[in-house]
């Protein structure tokens, strides 16, 4: 009975912290594509990038 309780509260934390990664992932690419606008926005032309890499 106390292995299934584990059980039950490890899932839980793993599906919390899943959909804690989701939002983060959907955070990241609203600032991805944030970037393809303003690096258009400002290119005038060039070809620059918005990230350091």
């Amino acid at each position: 009975m106390l292995l299934v309780l584990l059980l039950i509260v490890i899932l839980i934390g793993a599906g919390f912290a899943l959909k804690l990664l989701w939002w983060i992932a959907i955070a990241v690419l609203v600032l991805w594509a944030l970037g393809f606008v303003f690096r258009t926005a400002e290119g005038g032309g060039r070809r620059r990038r918005w990230y350091r890499w």
